[in-house]
């Protein structure tokens, strides 16, 4: 069984090659070539931390396993991420355990690939404003990842930690863009493309606020009650998702399909767009959606790259 550590991870493994192995794994997921089996997500009340499972199969790769990890608040005061990951690889012939990855940081890269693939495919071609509403420890990993996918000259960074706020700036301004932070209701009136990036469980962005043509990337509504956006928008917006059934229950979605504005059918899996069956954008003033609810699949791509990097780097260890 083999072991990759969180630094040979984040020595080896990048993100464009994440965003490509997460882009067949849509792929794959659209044409029933993999299954996600259902989340398992729990408060511990215990150090105020919630702890869950995310497993699947992919049949196309092959990749057999399961991630296991949640949040934990405390943590910065300890030196360490606040997010914990770790993926664990089984071999899909014998069910043996083949893998044990840290993936704290894979995981950053993997939500960071879902959004620059919805970006890829459904933002405006001359997009060069970029809203980032969130400025926590993933907002950098997904202003580099939306980098790669739009010419961006400038981006406008909302989020009520002044200081978070000022250091996503800060690394903005080191890539070369013109950086502002200000108020949600400005950011959305002049951004191109949004990325919502937060654990918040009430709505931050309004419907009337967006303009014609944007493209939003909601990443942050992973689990039942968390709220970005409102309900009103994915009314309006044609809407895409990594998994219909999640986004409706615990991803973006579920309060729009709560209230009866949606359906299930209404939102388009990703991968079908990748994968050329299905029109993304259709015109230039359609507002469009991606509502991430996070996926197994993308755990298990970027767990399987780590693998090889690290074989590749001769840098695996192997623990038995």
């Amino acid at each position: 069984m083999y072991y990759v550590s969180e630094k040979i991870v984040r020595d080896l493994v990048h993100q464009d090659d994440v965003t490509n192995s997460v882009s067949d794994a849509f792929v794959a997921l659209a044409s029933d070539n993999a299954v996600c089996f259902p989340i398992v997500r729990e408060t511990l009340d215990y150090a105020d931390a919630t702890f869950g499972f995310k497993s699947g199969f992919d049949r196309s790769a092959p990749a057999l396993g399961v991630k296991a990890g949640g949040l934990w608040p405390g943590n910065v005061a300890k030196g360490m991420a606040n997010h914990q990951s770790t993926v664990v690889l089984f071999d899909e012939s014998s069910g043996a355990p083949s893998a044990l990855v840290r993936a704290t940081y894979l995981t950053a890269l993997r939500t960071a690939a879902a959004s620059a693939l919805s970006i890829r495919h459904l933002a405006r071609g001359e997009a060069t404003t970029l809203g980032i509403v969130g400025a926590g420890g993933q907002a950098v990993f997904q202003l580099d990842a939306a980098l790669k996918e739009r010419p961006f000259s400038s981006v406008l960074i909302s989020d009520p930690n002044e200081e978070n706020a000022a250091g996503l700036a800060e690394a903005a301004k080191e890539r070369g863009l013109a950086a502002d932070i200000t108020v949600p209701q400005s950011l959305a009136a002049q951004a191109d493309v949004i990325i919502t990036i937060t654990p918040s469980r009430q709505a931050i962005l309004e419907d009337r606020w967006i303009r014609d043509g944007t493209h939003l990337a909601c990443m942050g509504a992973d689990t039942i009650g968390k709220q970005e956006v409102e309900p009103e928008l994915l009314r309006r917006a044609r809407v895409f998702g990594d998994v219909a059934r999640q986004a409706v229950s615990l991803g973006e979605c579920q309060h729009a399909f709560a209230a009866g504005m949606i359906g299930e059918d209404d939102i388009t899996p990703l991968g079908l767009v990748i994968d050329g069956r299905v029109q993304g954008r259709t015109s230039r003033d359609e507002v469009t959606v991606f509502d991430s609810t996070g996926i197994a699949l993308q755990d298990l791509a970027a767990a399987r790259l780590a693998v090889k990097a690290a074989n590749d780097a001769g840098r695996i260890v192997i623990l038995d």
